[in-house]
């Protein structure tokens, strides 16, 4: 039997972020944790906190096999099932890295692949905190045409438009860190598409709500990350319109099926129930593992 040898490194820019997306695409399902839209996001919406976040890459034969991403006392991660041990290697070095009295990892229901080396590493797990829904539907299946309020538009941004759409941000989710030079940022992100980031634009001229699709062309798969509507603009119908915009862009584009990962929580229910009434429905959830360290 020929033994892999993998060979680790550490996150040096955006090619190495390329093959983190990699990984993600060829291990891709609807349940996964990530998605290629995910690490752009996830990478690019605030600025200056590379620094915070060490990451390693392992690789084998040209080809990123396994990755894993700290933060602070967290760990997000992805490896091949078909090398078993490179989740623990992954597990070993974060144990190495992290920071603080406990460590925490999240996967999917789905990555079974992912709970044997938790168990060995001392993981357990814990209904402590929020959780999230892995929530799929097919674009082939007939969208609704959207239809947004009186005085209210539904279209892309523009490059003009990153103020008013990070205002809209800002004020959604605060209290937040997204900047109009960490939009930027996601707008220079491969796979950003901007007929794919949609506002639905208030009589006023400013971004009422948003809807940002990310495309995996390889799975023609969309992912909604993030989505929101201004406080001053809720229970109007305009979240449910945005996105339905921006998924009929998606399907224009390719894709074939959407995904998104509202909290599944008693705590903050409405996302989940926007996305039920858009057609999504759940086919998995985050597990989250903590162990002291």
């Amino acid at each position: 039997m020929t033994t892999v040898r993998f060979d680790h490194r550490p996150y040096a820019g955006a090619d190495d972020l390329r093959a983190m997306q990699d990984l993600a695409a060829r291990l891709w399902s609807p349940g996964a944790t990530w998605h290629v839209g995910d690490l752009a996001w996830e990478r690019f919406q605030h600025t200056g906190r590379e620094h915070e976040w060490p990451t390693m890459l392992w690789d084998a034969g040209g080809e990123t096999a396994a990755w894993g991403w700290a933060d602070s006392g967290h760990l997000g991660l992805a490896a091949d099932p078909g090398h078993p041990s490179l989740a623990g290697e992954v597990l070993d070095w974060f144990a190495a890295t992290a920071t603080g009295p406990a460590r925490t990892v999240t996967v999917s229901s789905t990555e079974t692949h992912l709970f044997p080396a938790l168990d060995r590493h001392g993981y357990r797990r814990t209904d402590e905190g929020p959780f999230f829904l892995h929530m799929v539907m097919d674009l082939d299946d007939g969208l609704p045409v959207p239809s947004p309020p009186a005085g209210y538009r539904l279209r892309a941004v523009g490059d003009a438009d990153v103020p008013q759409r990070v205002a809209a941000h800002r004020a959604a989710f605060h209290p937040s860190r997204v900047t109009e030079e960490s939009y930027h940022a996601v707008r220079r992100a491969w796979p950003y598409r901007p007929d794919l980031d949609w506002i639905a634009e208030a009589p006023d001229g400013s971004a009422a709500a948003f809807c940002l699709v990310w495309l995996d062309e390889v799975n023609r798969a969309a992912r909604i990350e993030p989505a929101g509507t201004a406080p001053g603009h809720r229970q109007r119908g305009l979240a449910w319109a945005v996105c339905l915009a921006a998924l009929h862009a998606a399907r224009r584009a390719g894709a074939r099926r959407a995904v998104v990962s509202p909290r599944g929580d008693d705590a903050y229910p409405v996302p989940a129930r926007l996305y039920r009434s858009l057609g999504f429905r759940e086919c998995a959830r985050s597990l989250g593992y903590r162990r002291s360290a």
